[in-house]
């Protein structure tokens, strides 16, 4: 994709910069602010964004929740607070949870648990289980699954 020239329109500038990579609207919101365009202006270019489909937060926070759930084996509570913190509407974060496979995300879950049961390894039984459970819920996976698939490695 062409890069737009540095005098361009505020509005071809956001357009490049939502057609690069899903945005949310608070990011779309704050590059308006760095580009100095005056905030009486910033509903109306949002509202055009939205009307030719280059911005749509629930199609942004579902691209979101699978990203992060498979690059970085995030759970559904860390999923969550990041949306919540990028200013994304409660709807749109219930449906983006929504879209997670339950089976995908319970193979997240165990390769993650394995992967990290295996480096702690030279711990006592007792410190590895827990650092393990930290670990799984410092990742935003619930406690109920996360003590569920320790006390399945544990029993390994």
């Amino acid at each position: 994709m062409p890069r737009e020239p540095r005098n361009a329109p505020p509005l071809e500038k956001l357009k490049h910069y939502c057609a690069y990579q899903e945005r949310c609207h608070a990011e779309v919101k704050e590059k308006l602010r760095k580009l100095e365009v005056p905030w009486y202006e910033h509903d109306g270019i949002v509202a055009v964004l939205i009307a030719e489909k280059f911005l749509n937060e629930e199609r942004f926070a579902k691209l979101f929740a699978r990203s992060k759930m498979r690059q970085k084996q995030w759970g559904v509570q860390k999923i969550k607070q990041a949306l919540k913190q990028k200013q994304v509407s409660e709807y749109c974060i219930k449906v983006a949870l929504k879209e997670l496979e339950a089976a995908e995300y319970a193979g997240v879950l165990q390769k993650t648990a394995e992967r990290k049961w295996i480096s702690l390894q030279h711990e006592t039984p007792y410190i590895q289980r827990n650092k393990l459970a930290q670990y799984l819920l410092r990742k935003g996976f619930e406690s109920e699954a996360v003590w569920q698939v320790v006390a399945v490695l544990v029993r390994d």
